[in-house]
């Protein structure tokens, strides 16, 4: 490959080659093949002008493919699925003449889209599963390690690590679970015919309309479908690309959520991505050690976020039965997202598989505003000792400002010895039960064990082990 041509940086850098063949031009070029010889079979079965020698014939020649021949008849005839039919004819002369037999171009081009993104969202699901796990043991191994909790990025009650990571790990399961979903609900577009009216196939079949209902499910069950779409025009409805790319943008929502969170933490010190010993942080800063996997998560989240609206601009724009407006952006940006997808996934596990919890700086950021959380339980259990409220809040609010002017100033925090120099408050103090960080994260490690035990333990096991894909 020339060195002066642009190459795309997502599939140079940093998609799988396993998603990069899924949508080569060859692996295109050899799922048109199947859908053309599925529809010879079915064809052949339902005693239409088809021969078993012609089907065998398809079969025989399915991988003598030549693209530079097909490129060479491309630019002769300016369409592309012409010129593989000649070619397929070129290799298999004797069944030539019933390829694609009353078929339109979109009959091979979008049902082999179908299959082919039912493929790529097997493998998205895999990957997605992978990044899941490794993110569960994460929960797991800190369930109960207390954190400090932020709401507005300001300090708030503790949490634990492991809780706040279980967030992350909700968001991507619920977009696992839809991805599925959607993967078991597409239909093919199946034998629609021109405008979607089926008006060759009611001739070929004598104007039976039964028959060419049993054909065309003939055809979904050769290539692996339940169903097909009820109705379409020429293509299939594009909403559905809408309806996947959205999908697809899930995930990169739920994982910009968790880099961006581990960016932040990173910058205080308490949670770092892995680290390779030769990695180089900065070209000016040797001592520098950024986030830059966590980096480029968020980077190629945005960029899958930002396809999902695009496709929605074509399918609401495709005319009438159909118009060829959709080509070329469906080309660009369907591979593109699963291409950038794989990359996120394969990242994103990389991350959560190493992520390390720095031990001293967690303790610390705690023990700087625990006492402001323990400030309210004082409140709670003053009350419950009859004492008024609003007087009370009013001591611990005063007590409360001044330590935190100390911990400004870089002190620590005073909060604790002034409670238990005043009066009025240290009885109320003393009845409660020492300041461990641990009594003030609630039910965080319990809810967190709870969902790893009843959703994670419940999901598939990914089926390989594809973290060798990771480039940089």
């Amino acid at each position: 490959m020339s060195e002066e041509l642009y190459i795309d940086p997502v599939a140079q850098r940093y998609a799988s080659t396993e998603m990069q063949k899924l949508f080569s031009p060859l692996e295109r070029a050899r799922t048109w093949r199947d859908v053309w010889i599925a529809l010879a079979r079915v064809e052949q079965r339902a005693g239409l002008p088809v021969t078993t020698e012609q089907v065998q014939a398809l079969e025989k020649a399915k991988d003598q493919i030549d693209l530079k021949s097909v490129a060479r008849i491309e630019k002769e005839t300016r369409h592309d699925v012409m010129a593989h039919i000649h070619h397929y004819g070129e290799m298999a002369p004797e069944a030539a003449g019933i390829i694609h037999l009353g078929v339109t171009s979109c009959f091979v081009t979008d049902n082999a889209d179908l299959i082919l993104f039912r493929k790529a969202m097997e493998l998205t699901e895999d990957r997605l599963l992978r990044a899941i796990h490794s993110l569960a043991d994460f929960c797991r191994n800190f369930a109960d390690a207390p954190t400090l909790g932020l709401t507005h990025l300001q300090p708030a009650q503790l949490t634990t690590v492991g809780k706040r990571a279980s967030l992350w790990l909700q968001d991507m399961v619920d977009a696992y679970r839809d991805i599925v979903d959607l993967r078991t609900r597409l239909p093919l577009r199946g034998l629609k015919g021109t405008t979607g009216t089926q008006a060759t196939f009611l001739h070929l079949c004598g104007g039976d309309g039964k028959k060419v209902d049993h054909l065309e499910n003939d055809l979904a069950n050769e290539l692996g479908f339940e169903k097909v779409f009820d109705l379409c025009g020429q293509t299939y409805p594009r909403s559905w690309d809408h309806r996947l790319s959205s999908r697809l943008a899930d995930v990169a929502i739920a994982i910009h959520k968790a880099a961006t969170d581990i960016r932040l933490l990173q910058s205080w010190g308490e949670v770092e991505e892995p680290y390779e010993s030769t990695q180089v942080g900065s070209s000016a800063m040797p001592y520098k050690r950024n986030p830059m996997r966590s980096e480029r998560l968020c980077s190629l989240c945005r960029h899958v976020m930002t396809l999902a609206p695009g496709l929605g601009q074509l399918a609401a724009n495709q005319w009438m039965e159909r118009t060829l407006d959709d080509s070329a952006q469906r080309r660009v940006q369907i591979p593109g997202l699963f291409l950038a997808l794989d990359a996120i996934l394969l990242i994103s596990r990389n991350v959560f598989s190493g992520l390390v919890v720095h031990e001293d700086i967690r303790k610390k950021r705690i023990d700087e505003h625990l006492p402001f959380m323990a400030a309210e339980e004082l409140l709670m259990e003053g009350v419950s000792r009859g004492g008024d409220r609003q007087q009370l809040h009013e001591q611990i609010r005063t007590h409360a400002w001044a330590a935190r002017e100390a911990v400004v100033r870089g002190e620590s925090n005073p909060l604790r010895k002034l409670i238990e120099g005043d009066e009025v408050l240290a009885p109320v103090a003393a009845a409660l039960p020492a300041w461990d960080a641990q009594r003030f994260t609630g039910r965080a490690a319990e809810q967190t064990i709870r969902y790893l035990d009843q959703v994670i333990s419940q999901l598939p096991q990914p089926r390989e082990d594809h973290l060798t894909d990771l480039k940089v």
